[in-house]
């Protein structure tokens, strides 16, 4: 058996779209000499880095597999989580009749009423509809010393800064917070996770999709598998008001990604010119999957309508994509990087 390979692994967010990452860590749990040292997530990418987390010390890879499993069957029972729960339960048709509105007239009703209503109008009758099923995860094992290292981002509403909580810290409302959508979503209660200080949090897409410098410690190897699902790149200029706003959704979503691939371009640039030592900063191998074709043809939309055709196309498109990363670029795991950051950056 060849020897095994450690590496990163980085889950950007976007709601039912992580469905893509579902199928892409599905795949990579198939190959018996990868090992996931460390997980960094923002939002869906949290709850599939919780899954996996608890699924690989239940019962390792296969346990992963199921895990995540058992996670996105259950997500595809919320229907549209731009309505709080006893809403979805009074209107059992809203995904379908939201998404022949927004097909027939490129416009969301939902995204009309975020500016109108605030999720804080229902007051304490507003319910989170994520909350049952963050809350039956194994959290003994999410926060379990062994395993990979895990790292959920939120942004905090009152400083706009990141808060990276790890190991203990991780708790249902850490996870909750990470996939906060102001608009969507009353904003979550949790201390700071380094100062201990109570605050509110709203989703970590704003101040890291994911985070990236978690995964720099020395002790966690120097690859590092971005799994993205905000495309950097549409070349269709957007002019419908739907099209538009998932645009600029995009843009700030991908805005702490490309800081850091910056970032990560600056450290390579100084190690090969020589200014600084080797070994002084974290040379990272760099890799990414992703499918823009794919994320560029689905509405900006459909991130909130977790129907089951939805996430069995993304899983399986996330599979495939994994699969042609491992024989294209595969053997450069424990090696080198296969993505340079410069040419994400043009």
């Amino acid at each position: 058996m060849a020897d095994r390979v450690r590496i990163n692994i980085a889950l950007q967010g976007g709601g039912a779209h992580g469905a893509f990452t579902w199928g892409v860590l599905d795949r990579l749990l198939e190959e018996d000499r990868l090992e996931i040292a460390a997980i960094s997530g923002t939002s869906a990418g949290a709850l599939n880095g919780a899954a996996l987390k608890a699924g690989l010390l239940e019962g390792g890879a296969e346990g992963a597999r199921a895990s995540l499993t058992r996670l996105w069957q259950e997500i595809s029972g919320v229907g549209d989580m731009r309505m709080s729960g006893w809403m979805n339960l009074a209107l059992p048709f809203a995904a379908l009749a939201t998404d022949l509105w927004e097909t027939a007239f490129d416009v969301s009703p939902q995204g009309i009423a975020a500016q109108v209503f605030s999720p804080y109008a229902l007051g304490p009758g507003w319910t989170n509809p994520l909350t049952p099923i963050v809350e039956r995860l194994d959290f003994s094992k999410v926060c379990a010393m062994d395993g990979p290292r895990l790292f959920i981002n939120a942004t905090n509403v009152r400083t706009g800064k990141i808060g990276v909580f790890s190991g203990p810290k991780i708790t249902a409302n850490a996870l909750l917070a990470s996939g906060c959508l102001p608009t969507v979503f009353q904003a979550v209660e949790e201390p700071d996770p380094e100062t201990g200080l109570p605050e509110t949090w709203w989703d970590g897409g704003y101040s890291g999709n994911p985070a990236l410098f978690p995964l720099y410690d020395r002790a966690l190897p120097d690859d590092l598998v971005i799994v993205a699902i905000n495309p950097i790149r549409r070349d269709a200029l957007p002019t419908s008001p739907l099209a538009i706003q998932n645009r600029l959704n995009e843009i700030s979503f991908n805005a702490p990604l490309l800081r850091d691939l910056r970032a990560i371009a600056f450290v390579k640039r100084l190690l090969a010119q020589g200014r600084i030592e080797p070994g002084s900063m974290k040379d990272v191998s760099l890799h990414l999957i992703a499918d823009d074709a794919l994320m560029n043809s689905l509405s900006g939309s459909s991130k909130m309508l977790p129907t089951e055709r939805l996430l069995s196309r993304l899983k399986e498109a996330g599979r495939q994509a994994a699969s042609a990363f491992l024989a294209e670029h595969g053997d450069k795991l424990g090696k080198t990087g296969s993505t340079d950051p410069t040419l994400l950056l043009d």
